[in-house]
């Protein structure tokens, strides 16, 4: 959805100076809470992602970029609302396989305290 991306520079300063930063060997998490990101009272997150051009050209920095975001795509429902977030992929990520980067996105946000372990448990009755 469009309103779930941090696209403006100065939306990712405010994350960077006001948020916490979190981090593995692949990926760095920056955190803000935002009582903002409110749809008629349901929070919801944004994802903002960030691959330097120490990474690789723009193909490795595109796959990456693409690696994460489909990542975070499909575990955000696991994921606590109401933040914003900064995902920086370091150098190392430029080669790795999408395994590699779901495990580190999640050992990062489990990291940080918002992975909500409760979502994905199925109760037989």
């Amino acid at each position: 959805m469009k309103h779930e991306k941090i696209r403006k520079n100065g939306e990712f300063q405010v994350v960077y100076r006001r948020g916490r930063s979190f981090a593995n060997h692949l990926l760095v998490l920056y955190v803000f809470k935002n009582r903002r990101n409110q749809i008629q009272g349901v929070p919801y997150n944004r994802i903002g992602i960030s691959v330097s051009k120490k990474v690789g050209k723009s193909v490795v920095r595109s796959r990456v970029k693409r690696l994460i975001s489909e990542s975070y795509r499909l575990n955000k429902d696991v994921f606590d609302t109401g933040y914003d977030f900064v995902i920086i992929a370091r150098v190392s990520s430029h080669d790795k396989s999408y395994a590699e980067i779901e495990k580190s996105l999640m050992h990062v946000f489990k990291k940080a305290g918002l992975k909500n372990d409760e979502k994905n448990t199925v109760t037989i009755n």
